[in-house]
């Protein structure tokens, strides 16, 4: 009789190789980004970060530990940055840590999936010189939104120095690319673009003008309109996270240890592909294959695969099963999103949630308030 337990499957879990997973990602995405990426362009590459959480055991508080809540009240914590394409929503790879490590800092791990002709949209969290000047050496062009810490002056010729603009990069990165001498084998000097951006004045935009810097220095390359259509696209990432945190139930990793954590996020990874993937190949014959990918709905599609796998599986014959997945695909690229500027839709819940207690000691120590449903906090 099979067994009732899961330790089998556990252990099986525990055996699957980081590097096979990492090249199953790698295979899947290259595949994905090369066939939405124009011939002779180069790719239009995001970069941001986000948080998840995940069981409360000690494994997990020693390697991601939580942030600020007394101990044995909260969550451990990982941020991770992201890279991802623009044109077909592939996620490329990513670099994990505990939350006090800076996002910028998380970048410089993801530089070797960098190629030479890649655009790179990034917001101001990760513009600083060493960005700057190590991008540019790559041979790879971006569209970074100032840091706020640097004014713009738009009445001479945009050059970033060294000595002055270091400071807009975290402490801790400038001082360990002081001990590896990186720093000081930067150039003196950057000419880069600053250009001012006048977003939309429609609700959902809190800012009505940007400054973003660019190494587009000619204004014949990308046009002020050019370049604000590509940040506007930037937000695109914030999309892509809800689709990972939210249809795909990231927020909340479900494994007990590092290792299992390491491998859960990569499956999520090779499972976000895959989908995106499917999405692809059912609008691959269209007219317009990149404008409708980004419009194709990512939580209908993964819906759709759950329905109909049941019944391409059980298909009599190989050409019955091929027939439905043609229509599985159909009716995938009919899901569109449809556009709708100005929508605006708060994070608010509807429904209520139960009345208990906040934890704001551990567990052994609480005491459950006695006639909870008509206590009220003293003023």
């Amino acid at each position: 009789m099979p067994a009732s337990e899961t330790k089998a499957y556990c252990n099986a879990r525990k055996r699957l190789p980081v590097r096979l997973l990492t090249r199953i990602i790698d295979y899947v995405a290259g595949r994905l980004c090369a066939g939405a990426t124009p011939i002779g362009q180069g790719r239009i590459l995001v970069v941001d970060g986000t948080t998840v959480s995940m069981p409360d055991t000690a494994l997990n508080q020693a390697k991601y530990p939580q942030h600020e809540q007394k101990k044995g009240c909260g969550f451990p914590i990982m941020k991770f940055v992201g890279l991802f394409c623009l044109n077909s929503g592939a996620w490329i790879a990513t670099a994990k840590s505990h939350f006090n490590v800076h996002e910028s800092r998380l970048f410089t791990r993801l530089l070797r999936h960098l190629r030479k002709g890649d655009t790179l949209i990034t917001d101001r969290g990760f513009c600083s010189y060493w960005a700057a000047a190590t991008l540019t050496a790559m041979g790879v062009d971006f569209v970074m939104r100032n840091h706020q810490r640097r004014k713009a002056d738009f009445r001479r010729e945009t050059t970033w120095n060294k000595r002055s603009l270091h400071y807009l990069a975290p402490a801790k990165a400038v001082t360990v690319m002081n001990e590896q001498g990186q720093f000081e084998a930067m150039p003196d000097h950057l000419v880069l673009r600053e250009t001012r951006l006048l977003s939309p004045d429609r609700n959902g935009f809190r800012t009505t003008s940007i400054v973003v810097v660019s190494t587009f220095v000619v204004a014949a390359e990308k046009t002020v309109a050019e370049l604000a259509d590509y940040f506007m696209r930037r937000w695109k990432v914030e999309l892509y996270f809800d689709d990972i945190k939210t249809s795909q139930a990231m927020d909340v990793l479900r494994t007990k240890s590092p290792a299992m954590i390491c491998r859960e996020l990569l499956m999520h990874m090779i499972a976000y592909n895959l989908i995106r993937s499917v999405a692809y190949a059912s609008v691959a014959q269209s007219a317009d294959t990149v404008a409708k990918l980004g419009r194709i709905s990512y939580k209908g599609t993964a819906d759709r695969i759950g329905t109909w796998c049941w019944a391409i599986w059980s298909a009599p014959t190989a050409k019955k099963a091929r027939s439905m997945v043609d229509h599985m695909r159909a009716t995938i690229a009919e899901d569109v999103v449809p556009e709708r500027p100005g929508r605006r839709e708060p994070r608010v819940k509807k429904r209520r949630p139960k009345n208990y207690q906040i934890m704001t000691k551990p567990r052994h120590e609480m005491m459950e308030i006695q006639h909870r449903n008509t206590y009220r906090k003293p003023a």
